[in-house]
């Protein structure tokens, strides 16, 4: 079960820990809306890269800042837990911003971890992770699963 750590300083300080004891540190990010077996599947993926996964939360302002939908299913509180109860997430974290790079910059980890809907060459945040000797891995399976896919097949089924 992992640890859902409110403060940057403090999740900093917990990681620069591992690091010394010498564990590789992998971070993730998402929204994680609606759980399904692709988020599963990414951050299995994410965490056979290293010793210790960090997954950072969009915060729900930040979801729908995003402009993918008008607003969230599940409060970005109650997201968290859920991320912070699969057995391969060590720390987990709810950012407000609207990338993660503030995240990466002060955390450091060794490897950025994304989804299969990005290439490492597109990694938004990929030049701070090289800035710092990091890298950027992509994982989990094709991305053929979403939160919106979902959500319109409920829709669906309602109307029926």
């Amino acid at each position: 079960m992992g640890t859902i750590i409110n403060d940057l300083e403090e999740l900093k300080g917990l990681i620069e820990k591992e690091k010394a004891a010498g564990k590789k540190v992998v971070f993730g990010n998402g929204c994680f809306d609606i759980i399904h077996v692709g988020h599963v599947r990414y951050l299995r993926g994410a965490r056979e890269l290293g010793d210790i996964l960090i997954v950072a939360v969009n915060d729900d302002s930040s979801v729908t800042g995003l402009g993918k939908r008008k607003e969230v299913v599940t409060p970005a509180v109650e997201r968290a837990e859920i991320i912070s109860a699969i057995d391969c997430v060590d720390y987990v974290i709810v950012f407000s911003d609207p990338t993660v790079e503030n995240l990466l910059s002060t955390l450091k980890p060794h490897i950025h971890a994304k989804g299969t809907d990005y290439t490492e060459g597109n990694v938004p945040e990929r030049n701070i992770v090289l800035s710092y000797g990091g890298r950027v891995a992509i994982v989990g399976d094709p991305k053929d699963h979403s939160t919106r896919d979902i959500i319109r097949t409920i829709k669906n089924l309602k109307e029926k």
